[in-house]
């Protein structure tokens, strides 16, 4: 079976949930956004959980299938429509031979995930589906998707349409936002002030947000304790010796914009990082349209844990209300 792209959407590219394993020789996880709903799409049409789909950012594709299919759409509040027909989100529905998935425009949050049984059947690169599309790796010839693109699709496991994720398990971000913080390991290069006016402050998402990294803005300037310049280190108080990147990590260049690293990051480089977002709050992150007002909540470590044991606590449930666990 095989879909053939009408139109592309924005910047709709195939994703996985990423290649780990690679990072250390600068080749990002990559894989989806929120990963939490591109395992719930997978899960409603009968795919693995890991299985390939598409990431669909502000605007949705346009689809045309060969044969028919069971599709499911989560994520972003950005309604599919079949030959115009809107389609319950979050929902398995059918798609006839010769129709077309189509979208209405987006209405909240900001990412999309299109799940089609038998998940999308690209070349597996470094044990993953995913596009990097920085290094041109993975995904439908390492790019966004065109019009014209035609993707392979695999045998369908034989779920049904009408399965449908409950709505306190459709996990959005709030308004503002709020993204658990904890402090690292150059937390104490800011001054006490400083510290306290990060997670004081309302921050928003500014135009510069990608897969990349998120940027934010309209806090206060964070200001530096002093200190003398180290070798190998730049002379901004926000510069350090080179060092590795987590996922998640919180870097302020000059102290001004924080910039999330998200799933395409590079691995390391000379801005300091004040803390990390934890993992239970990083598919949050892919959900933010800019000028959402964000807010950074401090936590330590045992938060940080007890909160990742709640998401997986999340997709237990999430399994077993699909009667797949």
């Amino acid at each position: 079976m095989s879909v053939k792209v009408l139109a592309p959407g924005l910047a709709t590219t195939v994703q996985d949930l990423g290649r780990p394993g690679y990072y250390h020789v600068g080749i990002p996880l990559s894989g989806a956004m929120d990963r939490y709903a591109l395992r719930a799409a997978n899960l409603l049409v009968g795919n693995d959980e890991g299985a390939a789909g598409l990431e669909a950012v502000f605007m949705g594709p346009e689809l045309e299938f060969t044969e028919a299919a069971i599709v499911a759409v989560t994520g972003a509040d950005l309604a599919p429509k079949v030959d115009g027909v809107v389609q319950p989100a979050w929902t398995a529905f059918a798609v006839q031979p010769g129709q077309v998935l189509s979208f209405d425009y987006l209405k909240g949050g900001a990412r999309a995930y299109i799940a089609i049984a038998g998940g999308v059947d690209v070349p597996v690169v470094l044990g993953s589906r995913s596009t990097y599309a920085l290094g041109a790796l993975g995904g439908f010839e390492g790019r966004p998707l065109k019009a014209g693109d035609v993707l392979p699709v695999g045998a369908s496991g034989g779920a049904g349409a009408g399965r449908s994720v409950p709505e306190p398990l459709r996990r959005r971000p709030g308004n503002p936002a709020e993204l658990r913080v904890l402090p690292g390991l150059y937390w104490h290069r800011l001054t006490e002030t400083a510290q306290a006016g990060f997670f004081a402050d309302t921050w928003k998402v500014a135009p510069e947000a990608d897969r990349i990294g998120y940027r934010f803005r309209g806090g206060q300037p964070l200001s530096f304790v002093p200190r003398e310049q180290p070798f190998g280190a730049g002379s901004d108080p926000s510069n350090i010796v080179d060092a590795g990147y987590p996922y998640g990590s919180v870097q302020v260049p000059g102290g001004t914009e924080p910039i999330v690293l998200h799933r395409d990051a590079v691995s390391g480089g000379g801005y300091f990082m004040l803390g990390t977002i934890i993992s239970a709050d990083m598919d949050l992150i892919g959900q933010l349209q800019p000028n959402t007002p964000t807010r950074f909540v401090e936590v330590d470590m045992a938060q940080a844990l007890a909160a990742r044991a709640e998401r997986q606590a999340m997709l237990v449930e999430l399994r077993e209300a699909l009667s797949l666990a």
